[in-house]
């Protein structure tokens, strides 16, 4: 899909340090329109935590926004321990959304640190502090230091879905072929 967007002469920038640009549409070359949705997200920080980072993209593409650890004094994680670590910080944003908690893949590639729920979810009527399950599958113990990166956050839109309870679904070809129907 080829995707072509039109130029913008003016861009209103929100308080934030990782504000998006207004809502506009565009239209694919099949010619369906479709529409950029910007959201604004509010941020609360949390009482006793002004030193922490808020979270904040480290590159002008990036999808996430890294989280920081709120921790006290540092925490260590033993292999195949878990800990929740909170972040500092609490969310309120639209109902159409969710937030993503996710591993860093730095993290998790070099020192087996990942969310043991992956992705952890905080829904759009949460309001209390952010946290972070994770844990260590590495082979040694690994520290968690105040204000340290520890995971990342992407906001995913959630569609209003309604269950309609039927007495027989649509056939497919597929069927009921499930775990490994297709192959090894």
């Amino acid at each position: 899909m080829c995707v072509s967007l039109p130029r913008h002469s003016s861009r209103r920038r929100l308080p934030y340090p990782w504000s998006a640009i207004p809502t506009k549409y565009f239209k694919d070359s099949g010619g369906i329109n479709l529409s950029l949705h910007n959201y604004e997200v509010q941020i609360k920080r949390m009482s006793g935590q002004e030193d922490i980072l808020l979270p904040q993209k480290m590159s002008a593409a990036a999808s996430g926004f890294d989280l920081h650890a709120a921790v006290s004094e540092p925490v260590v994680l033993q292999p195949g321990e878990r800990q929740l670590i909170p972040t500092g910080f609490a969310l309120s944003m639209p109902p159409e959304l969710e937030a993503q908690i996710r591993p860093r893949s730095g993290l998790a590639y070099k020192h087996g640190i990942t969310t043991l729920n992956s992705p952890g979810t905080i829904d759009a009527d949460y309001r209390g502090e952010v946290k972070v399950l994770l844990i260590n599958h590495g082979q040694e113990p690994f520290t968690i230091q105040r204000n340290e990166r520890i995971a990342q956050m992407v906001f995913q839109h959630v569609p209003q879905i309604q269950l309609n309870e039927v007495v027989e679904l649509t056939e497919t070809e597929r069927g009921t072929g499930g775990f490994g129907h297709t192959g090894r």
